[in-house]
């Protein structure tokens, strides 16, 4: 049988400690690759450099990093770097924070399992539900799970598995749900200052964001203790809107 190929990548860097836990906890399903940013690319989303060149460095066997966004990095390494042969799954992650909701918009993490999937490449993306004493143990605990599942049964064409772990010891994590997206709540997440010559700066990510209480939500399930996997699927089109849309417009021309 023909050693699997899996490729990690992540938006915190490829010196992040939830990356190194994520290669460890992975590296006995196959030939596992590392192909990350040089720098924190938090909250880039699926943003693709078209504009200037991009530089690889190979810190050590197959370990890059990139001087890029997430999507670059998936992109360079299955056309480029990996050779000839795709691989097999890519894993993002561990990322330090959830994208619980509406954060898979911005999420960089997120953004590197979306790339693959459009090149129909199998991808989860992983992320730990806390902002500081990370235990990444257990993120990498349900990363294997997960990718044992996605080796061995593949996803639909078009869809990725969004996971997210909460952070807690592994004996006290209360299971895996199976999720649906949930929804934030923004509100003034603006903080305004003045730096030390007297203009006016903006920070962008101020306030702690609320969420909506929405039963086998990604958010709720968190909270509640489980992990929590959501297939996310690309397609964005509102069909329950398409018909109506199309009956108010497509004869009224």
């Amino acid at each position: 049988m023909e050693t699997k190929k899996i490729l990690l990548s992540n938006d915190d860097g490829v010196n992040s400690e939830g990356l190194k836990a994520l290669r460890e906890s992975l590296a006995h399903l196959g030939e596992v690759y590392t192909v990350a940013p040089d720098r924190d690319q938090s909250a880039s989303s699926h943003s693709l450099n078209l504009m200037r060149p991009l530089r690889i460095e190979e810190i050590s066997e197959r370990i890059f990093s990139v001087d890029g966004t997430p999507t670059d990095c998936v992109n360079l390494a299955v056309n480029g770097i990996l050779g000839k042969r795709k691989p097999d799954l890519v894993v993002s992650g561990i990322n330090m924070a959830a994208n619980l909701g509406d954060d898979i918009t911005y999420s960089g993490t997120v953004s590197a399992a979306i790339e693959a999937t459009l090149m129909k490449i199998p991808a989860i993306a992983v992320s730990l539900a806390a902002k500081k004493d990370f235990l990444f143990s257990t993120a990498a605990h349900y990363s294997r799970v997960a990718a044992e599942f996605v080796l061995k049964a593949g996803l639909p064409e078009n869809t990725l598995l969004n996971v997210n772990v909460p952070n807690l010891p592994l004996k006290e994590v209360k299971g895996i749900r199976v999720t649906r997206q949930g929804k934030r709540v923004y509100e003034a997440p603006i903080v305004e200052n003045t730096d030390p010559r007297g203009k006016k700066y903006y920070w962008i990510g101020g306030n702690e964001l609320d969420s909506l209480r929405i039963e086998n939500s990604d958010i709720v399930s968190v909270l509640e203790g489980y992990v929590s996997i959501t297939p996310i699927k690309l397609d964005m089109t509102d069909y329950g809107y398409l018909e109506e849309l199309r009956e108010q417009l497509e004869n009224h021309v």
